[in-house]
């Protein structure tokens, strides 16, 4: 398949991510069933509901599979109003011009922007010795959930006020199907986490974070080349990450060969 940037490859894209979202919901029913955590599809797009604060409720893949009429738009405006979440559509600029100026019209605003990367894999990554010899990557094993998100958790520790939530987030994310969980350890020290996603020849790269005081040692670059190399023995043509425009994370994405695709953008309807 062609690896150029368009509609073909944008909906490459965005099914993956949508697909992960859906499975991440789906965790999260298991896990708190009181939430009433769930997801649907309309004209192609999955709209998912994870809790009102959460940034996994909104919509993936709005327009690239089907023009939305106004009863979708309707259908899926009511999913989340129903559920007391805010309507958030995070769209592709592949999906038209139509499409940005019938939100428009309904009443959504631009709320965020995400650069969406990708890099073809053509064939299986080297092996190469880490930049750093103390490191080295592992994925998570079983009955380390906890831990996982402890560590993932504590690589945003200048924000104190998000821990509950990092930590409760993480907890999905490592019972979440078909994610695969990586530890970086410095010595025999836990210090940075990863979260590896594939479906149709697409890995979905997720859940970079690195603990403070062990940052610039090379956690990240390890991840991602261990990343790349489970990709390919799974049969991956293609890596996806996202990041925020002119982030560190996506600096440090293009050093390693990733391109932006197209930058989206998140609509958020005003409250009535």
């Amino acid at each position: 398949m062609s690896a150029f940037a368009g509609i073909e490859l944008a909906r490459r894209l965005e099914r993956l991510e949508a697909l992960s979202g859906a499975r991440f919901v789906e965790a999260r029913s298991r896990i708190s069933p009181d939430l009433g955590a769930g997801w649907i599809e309309v004209a192609g797009a999955y709209a998912t509901f994870d809790g009102a604060a959460s940034p996994v409720t909104q919509t993936f893949g709005l327009g690239l599979f089907a023009e939305p009429t106004p009863a979708d738009l309707d259908r899926i405006e009511a999913f989340f109003q129903e559920r007391g979440a805010p309507v958030c559509h995070e769209v592709s600029p592949l999906a038209g011009v139509p499409l940005a100026d019938s939100l428009s019209r309904r009443g959504y605003r631009p709320v965020e922007f995400t650069s969406v990367m990708y890099q073809p894999l053509s064939a299986p990554a080297q092996s190469s010795d880490p930049p750093n010899r103390r490191l080295r990557t592992r994925l998570m094993a079983e009955g380390e959930g906890e831990l996982w998100s402890r560590v993932s958790a504590r690589g945003w520790a200048e924000h104190p006020e998000w821990t509950q939530f990092l930590l409760d987030l993480g907890r999905v994310m490592a019972s979440t199907d078909g994610s695969r969980c990586f530890f970086a350890h410095l010595d025999r020290e836990p210090i940075a986490t990863a979260v590896l996603t594939c479906h149709g020849g697409v890995a979905f790269f997720a859940g970079a974070s690195t603990v403070p005081e062990a940052r610039r040692q090379g956690a990240q670059r390890a991840l991602l080349e261990a990343r790349m190399s489970l990709a390919a023995s799974q049969g991956c043509d293609l890596l996806m990450m996202c990041a925020e425009p002119g982030s560190a994370s996506q600096r440090n994405a293009e050093r390693q060969g990733f391109r932006i695709a197209y930058t989206r953008i998140k609509w958020q309807l005003a409250a009535t």
